[in-house]
């Protein structure tokens, strides 16, 4: 397939902020890819080679483009970077150099997707001395061949700067409309990508085996099912009135959400976000096999660091530390953990995921046997207030976060956040009553002793319906010197130089990001904004929702993606949750 039709509709998507319109344009474009090429492509929109649990990376820096189309036009790096200051893209300085290109190449190849697919693969494949020049010559050898808007979209897969505004919802209602003319056939795609995490398997299914290959799509070991959620309620009564009758009752663990595939000796352990942790718990890998009494398994734990002379549950960040591809072993010895099992998706051969939960817990209960290391997150059953009451104290008490609250007849919903499971905390004394996870989407450069880093950041909510990030607040306080110098060197590499179109913020930052990190803030109410767009509209005409007093509380929660954020239907919740809010006249 001729690259040049995937260059052109790019372009087209990347002149619409209309999600009806880019859906369109996928649709046009899937209905004339040829079957063996349409998984490629599903990844290339998405920014990436392959699902992201395989952990495939490109890694190219713009230096290393820049040399790269010297190599290709003849111009040197030096004007090649004027152009991109000038323009603040390097696709579209690609572009315009090329035009200019003083070099001919006598023999064209053609440029297909399959001919920059197969190349960029090598490329992330590359390691050791020479393989930053062998990059160059890669890329080199598709920019001769390639007009001015293939070079530009080359440019931009490469560097991570694809702006399309194109996420998996959109994707999945294109490939519903083009390969069985009805969108509503979304929710069959929809669960067959959350039971492989591969968009790009499903749309090969789809297009080749229609829907019937796709309703075929079940739990495979070592392929990560995406992890069921949970809303978020204020109250013990609120728990109750949503849930009613009787319940189950869990520990809700700082630390961090394992998914453990298990086959013999064969263990890889995957994130809430579907990353490939395996590198960082070597004790789990090592230690686990021996607890779980099955041929095979999937199973969800809650990986929490201990103190190790009083067994008591540490905060999250203490995980941290592991984060290193250094020293990893120090680490484990200077952090221990204990894996706190509280799922299972597949045994021996069969899915659980059809089954409630008070059945997965008893087999959960069967298949893994407890010791110092491995346990069971807690559980109790509750039916009434006083009882989830009592167990949220205890809890608290044995340092845990508070409750996840779960019907005991439902079954396991992968990717899905519903009202089956809530979770419920008490950490803050406050009008709000609970922590927000949201996502940076910019930053304001700090003054004073903050010279050098982001003083404040601007976040957002998610915005489930329209797919958007939706601007909630500024952030400036509750950060110490290192958070705030590790928040600079984690942000450094999302600057982008213009806004991403799925964010929707009044306020003009400093500096835009990429709408990828996840921090967690309090605040002492909600209030109605003329400025921010969370839920705009939705409680009152022209205004939307933000937060007073907010702060940041010290956890960068990077085992959460962007759309795991806090919702806008969450904070509408909190919001009619307040007291008093009938009486709520403050406008940020």
């Amino acid at each position: 397939m001729d690259f040049a039709v995937l260059a052109d509709a790019f372009d087209r998507m990347e002149s619409t902020k209309k999600r009806l319109e880019l859906t369109q344009y996928l649709v046009e474009l899937f209905e004339k890819t040829p079957q063996k090429v349409i998984s490629k492509i599903v990844y290339l929109l998405q920014g990436k080679l392959r699902p992201d649990f395989e952990g495939v990376e490109l890694g190219v820096a713009e230096k290393l483009a820049v040399r790269a189309i010297s190599k290709s036009s003849g111009i040197p790096t030096g004007k090649i970077e004027d152009e991109y200051k000038r323009g603040g893209d390097l696709g579209h300085a690609a572009s315009v150099i090329l035009e200019q290109k003083t070099q001919t190449t006598f023999l064209v190849e053609d440029i297909t997707v399959e001919r920059v697919y197969e190349t960029l693969f090598k490329i992330a494949k590359l390691e050791g001395a020479r393989s930053q020049d062998m990059k160059v010559k890669y890329i080199s050898s598709l920019l001769n061949d390639a007009n001015p808007l293939e070079a530009s979209f080359i440019l931009k897969i490469l560097l991570g700067t694809l702006r399309l505004g194109i996420a998996e919802n959109t994707v999945m209602d294109a490939l519903a409309i083009a390969f069985s003319g009805n969108k509503d056939n979304r929710r069959i795609l929809e669960h067959a990508y959350n039971v492989s995490s591969d968009l790009g398997r499903v749309a090969e299914t789809v297009s080749e085996k229609g829907l019937e290959g796709v309703e075929r799509f079940g739990v495979v070991l070592f392929n990560p099912v995406r992890p069921m959620l949970a809303d978020r309620v204020k109250s013990q009564k609120e728990s109750v009135e949503r849930l009613g009758g009787i319940f189950a009752a869990e520990y809700k663990l700082d630390g961090e959400r394992v998914q453990i595939h298990i086959r013999g000796e064969k263990v890889v352990l995957y994130s809430r976000s579907l990353e490939d942790i395996s590198s960082y718990y070597p004790d789990i890998i090592e230690r686990i096999p021996k607890a779980v009494q099955a041929e095979n398994a999937i199973l969800e734990a809650e990986a929490v660091a201990v103190n190790e002379n009083t067994g008591e549950f540490l905060p999250f960040q203490e995980l941290m530390h592991r984060r290193r591809k250094y020293k990893i072993e120090k680490a484990v010895t200077q952090y221990p953990i204990t894996v706190n099992f509280f799922d299972i998706l597949f045994c021996n051969g069969k899915s659980c995921l059809e089954l409630s939960y008070e059945e997965r817990r008893k087999k959960l209960e069967k298949t893994v046997k407890e010791d110092e290391y491995a346990r069971y997150i807690p559980m109790t059953i509750v039916k009434d207030e006083s009882d989830v009451e009592e167990f949220l104290e205890n809890s608290i008490n044995a340092g845990s976060e508070g409750l996840m609250l779960k019907m005991t007849d439902k079954p396991y919903q992968a990717g899905s956040r519903g009202s089956y499971w809530l979770k419920l905390k008490r950490e803050y004394q406050n009008e709000l009553g609970d922590s927000l996870d949201l996502v940076v989407i910019g930053g304001f450069f700090g003054k004073g002793r903050r010279t050098g880093s982001y003083g404040t950041l601007l976040l957002a909510t998610y915005d489930e319906d329209a797919d958007l990030f939706t601007s909630i607040c500024k952030v400036g306080t509750g950060f110490s010197d290192e958070d705030l110098d590790q928040l600079y060197q984690i942000l450094q590499p999302k600057v982008t130089i213009k806004k991403n179109p799925r964010i929707e913020s009044e306020m003009e930052a400093d500096v835009w990001f990429e709408p990828e990190l996840v921090i967690e803030v309090v605040a002492s109410e909600i209030t109605l904004s003329p400025i921010h767009k969370a839920a705009m509209d939705k409680v009152r005409k022209g205004a939307g929702l933000a937060l007073r007093f907010p702060k940041f509380t010290g956890k960068i929660r990077t085992e959460k993606m962007a759309d795991d954020a806090s919702t806008n239907e969450e904070v509408i919740t909190l919001y009619r949750g307040q007291k008093k809010v009938a009486h709520d006249k403050s406008l940020v």
